[in-house]
């Protein structure tokens, strides 16, 4: 029993003793004394421990993309930790009655593969031991797995193994696969324990072109459109473009561009990103953004006309020139103005986004700009190339009309869609202002009603249309008549002038 109790007394001191020595060389030896220190370490270490490990990061590229592998290891690890991880972590998906299982931090999975054991161990990590006194975790901490192996099985593993899982990861992930909505956060998000740079809800939008109110040949055009970029990853590759597809919707208010934006993602299985321009700071944090995107996705800048100022930045180029010269003589001014503009997201700096170098890193990608006014945006950014394709979403159509009295009343013919298309052609209305006619208001109302309520709405509309344009031809007519008459008492004053500067000269007035 003495020898027993002496031999635990030498162990706590020998633990004690390297314990105050690691101590002393962390805080007291130069930094790279101390990298000489575990560079021999480890090397000591790798003669008695015949282990290999291999590190997946959650980030690359300077941070600025979340790396595939890592995604794919997630998903690819969700199986095997439900069955043998002791701490998990659970996600409860909408309108699910399962419950999505993932080993939590610092917990080890086992594998076999061809009759090798591996294991897997998911961590999270900050950047420095400093002290801090924020409730919060660090800005920069990284989430990696980290993969452990015999060195004997080295080419296995690297050859075969990782490669599987990956290939794996990505087959689970396509099946499995939920369309996301996402928006941009503000920059400040992007850091601390917040750290992100999009938010994302399941995209359940059930708008799809069948659906769709509009012309069925224009339909067709849009969706073979969409289909043959889908299909055409090596086209793009033999003519050295990048793989990414720019589209226009132009029309008023209510024709229908965010249901089209709808359609297209339905149609694709494509996750949308709706970008808020106003909430980027510059061009850099456009960039980043747009890295951050994934493959197969629908990049959604709405109303672009309104959401900075980048249309005819070049014809205000002089007027800016003098603003600033005035803002250089005036302090105060120049303080207000710069208050005043937040985001700083340059016309230039969207078109290099969206059509420059910066556009090529990811494929399958499709840019979606909506305006209700195209003649306003610079001719640079409309051009082919970067909106290769304007749909125009106009006013509701007989045809149109069709497509939504199937889908509110479930019918396909009526007594008055005689009545109803002679008003679709002769005033204008928008496609949610017959949607919202044709939807009943209460149990009673009944296919004949909402038709009838269309038609008092249309007559109403050609009705205001009538006397707006007698109203403007009114005031068109009083406007000539002024300026003809200005223009004549012109002519009189005119030839007033003349005649006295005639008499003066022959002396008839002295």
């Amino acid at each position: 029993m003495m020898a027993i109790g002496e031999m635990w007394s030498y162990l706590g001191s020998a633990t004690a003793s390297f314990t105050f020595i690691y101590v002393i060389t962390q805080q007291y030896f130069p930094l790279h004394f101390k990298n000489h220190i575990e560079t021999y370490v480890q090397k000591f270490v790798s003669f008695v421990y015949p282990y290999i490990q291999i590190t997946f990061d959650e980030f690359t590229g300077e941070r600025m993309k979340c790396s595939e592998g890592f995604s794919a290891i997630r998903i690819y690890l969700k199986d095997k930790s439900s069955a043998s991880a002791r701490r998990l972590k659970a996600d409860v998906v909408k309108d699910s009655q399962s419950v999505v299982l993932s080993m939590d931090y610092n917990e080890q999975v086992t594998e076999e593969f061809q009759g090798v054991k591996v294991w897997w161990t998911s961590s999270k990590t900050g950047p420095s031991n400093q002290v801090s006194l924020s409730i919060y975790p660090a800005s920069d901490e990284n989430r990696k797995y980290t993969l452990t192996f015999h060195k004997r099985n080295r080419k296995l593993i690297t050859e075969s193994y990782i490669s599987h899982v990956l290939e794996e990861g990505k087959i689970i992930a396509a099946r499995n696969r939920q369309r996301k909505l996402y928006t941009n956060n503000p920059s400040d998000n992007w850091y601390g324990y917040k750290r992100c740079k999009w938010s994302e809800v399941v995209f359940e939008h059930p708008s799809t072109f069948d659906t769709l109110a509009m012309e069925t040949k224009k339909k067709e055009q849009v969706k073979n459109d969409l289909i043959t970029f889908n299909k055409g990853k090596g086209y793009y590759v033999k003519i050295g473009k990048a793989w990414k597809r720019g589209y226009l919707l132009y029309g008023p208010p209510g024709t229908g561009k965010s249901s089209m934006i709808a359609a297209m993602a339905n149609l694709l299985n494509y996750d949308v990103y709706d970008l808020e321009l106003t909430t980027v700071k510059d061009n850099t944090e456009l960039k980043r953004l747009l890295i951050d995107t994934s493959n197969k996705s629908i990049i959604v800048i709405e109303d672009i006309d309104c959401s900075l100022d980048l249309t005819g930045q070049r014809e205000k180029k002089k007027e800016e020139e003098k603003d600033k010269k005035e803002g250089e003589t005036d302090p105060v001014k120049k303080i207000k103005e710069e208050e005043k503009k937040e985001s700083k997201v340059t016309l230039s700096g969207l078109l290099n986004s969206i059509d420059g170098l910066w556009s090529a890193c990811g494929e399958e990608r499709i840019i979606v700009f909506t305006t209700s006014y195209k003649e306003k945006l610079d001719p640079a950014l409309r051009r082919r190339g970067r909106m290769d394709l304007h749909i125009a979403m106009s006013y509701c159509c007989f045809e149109a009309f069709k497509v939504l009295a199937k889908n509110y009343l479930d019918i396909d013919s009526h007594p008055l869609f005689g009545e109803i298309s002679r008003l679709l052609e002769e005033t204008n209305m928008i496609p949610a202002d017959v949607a919202e006619n044709l939807m009943p208001k209460s149990e009673e109302e009944d296919a004949d009603t909402c038709l009838k309520n269309l038609v008092e709405a249309l007559m109403e509309s050609k009705e205001k249309a009538r006397k707006k344009a007698e109203e403007e031809a009114r005031l068109k007519e009083e406007k000539e008549k002024e300026e003809q008459c200005a223009k004549e008492k012109v002519g009189e004053d005119a030839t007033t002038r003349s005649t006295t500067k005639g008499v003066k000269e022959n002396g008839f007035i002295h």
